[in-house]
Order: C-alpha cells, then sequence, then structure tokens
C-alpha cells in the first residue's frame, strides 16, 4: 500500500485535505503498443471494451507522455478517494467502545501516521510487527485474534507517546484495538 504524506501542521489536517486522487490501472489496445489507457471494469476510461485490451500490474499515470488524453482528462476528472487514514477510521468504527478506540479515532481525525497496514499470515505479522508484549490497553482480546485465525489484516499506528494496533478479521467480526507505549523500535 501506498501512503500518501500530507506535511501540513496537525491541527489543520482535515480528512477532506488528505483526500488522493482516483487510481486506475493501465492497459493497452492489444497489438497497439505505446500508448497507456486507465483500466476500469469492463474496458478503459475512453471506452475501449475489456475484450480489446490487455490489463497490466501498475497505476495508470495520467501525467505520462504516452498516457490516452481522454483517459488523462478523465483520471483527472475522477472523484478522489479518502486517505489512508479516513478509510482506517471508517473501518474501526465498529470495534468496541473503550478508551483505546476513541483514542485513535481522534488521533486519526488529525492525521495519525498510519505506519503499516498489511494482511498474511497471522503467525508472521505476529511475530514481526504486532509486538503484543508491548501492548498495554486491549492486548488480551488482539493477542487472542491474532491466535485464532490464520490470516488477519493488521493496522499500526503511531500518534504522540502510542502506538496502536488494529486486528481487521477477514471474516466480518468487530475489528480489535489495543495500544501502547511506542517503543524504540
Amino acid at each position: 500500500m501506498i501512503v500518501r504524506m500530507v506535511c501540513v501542521p496537525r491541527d489543520e489536517w482535515s480528512f477532506t485535505m488528505a483526500r488522493e486522487p482516483a487510481r486506475f490501472g493501465t492497459a493497452q489496445v492489444k497489438g497497439v503498443s505505446g500508448i497507456a489507457h486507465a483500466a476500469v471494469d469492463g474496458g478503459t476510461l475512453c471506452g475501449i471494451p475489456e475484450q480489446q485490451i490487455t490489463r497490466y500490474r501498475h497505476l495508470f499515470d495520467p501525467r505520462a507522455r504516452r498516457a490516452c488524453r481522454d483517459c488523462r482528462r478523465r483520471a483527472d476528472a475522477a472523484p478522489t478517494r479518502p486517505c489512508v487514514q479516513e478509510r482506517l477510521h471508517n473501518r474501526i468504527q465498529e470495534a468496541a467502545q473503550g478508551r483505546a478506540r476513541d483514542d485513535l479515532l481522534a488521533a486519526l481525525s488529525k492525521g495519525a501516521e498510519v505506519a503499516l497496514w498489511i494482511n498474511g499470515p497471522s503467525t508472521t505479522l505476529t511475530r514481526n510487527h504486532a509486538r503484543v508484549e508491548e501492548l498495554t490497553d486491549g492486548a488480551g482480546s488482539v493477542a487472542d485474534a491474532l491466535n485464532a485465525t490464520m490470516s488477519i489484516v493488521l493496522a499500526c499506528v503511531e500518534d504522540g507517546p502510542w502506538r496502536f494496533v488494529v486486528v481487521l478479521p477477514q471474516d466480518g467480526d468487530r475489528p480489535l484495538v489495543a495500544r501502547g507505549p511506542r517503543g524504540s523500535h
């Protein structure tokens, strides 16, 4: 995941100010090299149907010299998308109420750094990123969730003296939030 950093004083930061440009995959017309198109469901922004394109595993860059002009114009006009802080804020709304959750929601709404948001094997993520032994509030439920499943989505947020760990279950259960003091890692 690529996170765009917004460098403004924290008291002036907002979800609205931190919104990100829309992103599209890249495609080219089959048999025609050189012109990059913005890929969407069913084809390209400029209207080329899916059957006539080859998709590539990188993002469309509307500023690229070989970008389709119509796709460039439509990509620039596309609605922006929420920043990483807003997306995580929205996901943890359903977490059990508590001080750690409430403090994390407040921190995210002020632009706290989302240091990590990743999915993968729970044992690897626990060992390398969760640092459960350093958590003080909510550690038990987060540790239980990490041990109860093979794969998880884990987010780590740093704000002031706190390091928050969020487990986002993939089975529809409520997100779990824990926190502890920021260490020297």
